[in-house]
């Protein structure tokens, strides 16, 4: 091989090596996902990714603020700003403000949204993170994000300043207790029929198909650690789509719904039954936690439904769904009858998704 020849085949692999980079198929040992990042330490992370996220502070009168930074993909963003904090930190639950972002080189600039919104529209410029747009307490505002701090002003001259944050579950990398059953541990997919396990991180791959246990279970409480991909030009239960079924029956639905309205169908929620308290789902490629009480239905001696499920359920160790009855099945649910021992399922659905630290403690 000439000289020539080897410099033609070393721009040729570096060429196809930056394409592969750049749809984003970042999960070795498994499927590739187009468009998709699942480790923040990933170097073809696009630009976007480091304005995304949640910031804190206050207006120049005292009063807090919180944001939320949602990635649209392509330069695009739309920030939440949540008068009070945070949700689940002082958020007073019902005011917010949208304002529209486009990045330019090292900084990302906001101006008050214009034009028809719809509720998590696939366009960047008809997108909105509330339901009702304008939402209660809408006001024309411009900001900035530049490094870690989110300035900006209100048209009434109210100034703010914030600053970017990374929340942490309370509950993150809980250890079981004695007696508990861990179904994993970041070793082996023993528990588990199906599953790919990274050694070296600790983490249990769906690579897009559902996982069961090997185990059937009646009435629990759980804990489980799990990541949500970036997917940023996605939309919808599109935007890294999962779940979690207790006894296989009924789905907590695992999604990035970061910064919306938190619907019965959105992160948190007993899918399509229960929305949840408020929406606590973190950004995307941050460890979540979820915690949750489960009692199965209990049945007389004919099978008839005694008393239906119930559940209790901490998002991020925030209380989202206090000791609800589940009145039915949720969709995809195995045929077996309600109230009887079932197995736990984590969802696929084509996802790449990522979970750690699961154990129960059987009551």
């Amino acid at each position: 091989m000439t000289s020539k020849t080897i410099l033609r085949f070393c721009l040729f692999s570096a060429a196809v090596i930056a394409s592969v980079g750049a749809l984003g198929v970042t999960d070795a040992g498994g499927p590739k996902f187009k468009g998709t990042w699942t480790d923040v330490t990933d170097r073809t992370l696009p630009e976007d990714f480091k304005f995304q996220g949640e910031f804190v502070g206050t207006f120049d009168n005292g009063g807090k603020l919180g944001a939320q930074v949602i990635a649209l993909g392509q330069g695009w963003f739309q920030a939440v700003l949540c008068i009070g904090g945070l949700p689940g930190d002082g958020w007073d639950g019902k005011t917010k403000i949208l304002v529209q972002g486009q990045r330019d080189g090292n900084k990302a600039t906001f101006n008050p949204p214009t034009g028809k919104r719809k509720y998590i529209a696939q366009k960047a410029e008809e997108f909105s993170a509330t339901t009702k747009f304008p939402p209660a307490g809408q006001k024309d505002c411009s900001a900035v994000i530049n490094g870690e701090v989110l300035k900006g002003n209100t048209n009434d001259g109210q100034k703010f300043e914030l600053k970017k944050i990374v929340r942490k579950s309370p509950t993150l990398e809980k250890k079981p207790p004695e007696g508990a059953v861990v179904l994993f541990n970041g070793t082996t997919t023993a528990a588990f029929k199906a599953g790919r396990v990274d050694k070296e991180r600790g983490i249990l791959h769906t690579d897009g198909k559902d996982i069961t246990t090997k185990q059937k279970f009646m009435n629990y409480t759980i804990h489980l650690e799990f990541m949500l991909p970036y997917r940023p030009d996605a939309r919808g239960q599109e935007r890294g789509n999962s779940g979690f079924y207790n006894v296989n029956h009924y789905e907590v639905q695992i999604l990035d719904s970061f910064g919306l309205d938190g619907k019965n169908n959105e992160c948190g929620a007993i899918y399509q039954k229960h929305t949840p308290k408020v929406n606590m789902c973190l950004p995307p490629l941050q460890w979540q936690t979820y915690d949750i009480d489960f009692t199965n239905a209990v049945l007389d001696p004919k099978g008839k439904i005694v008393s239906n499920a119930r559940t209790s359920m901490w998002h991020n160790g925030v209380l989202i769904h206090d000791n609800i009855e589940l009145t039915g099945k949720t969709g995809g649910a195995s045929n077996e009858p309600v109230g009887t021992p079932g197995v736990l399922l984590i969802q696929g659905h084509g996802n790449p998704m990522q979970f750690r630290n699961i154990w129960l403690v059987e009551k």
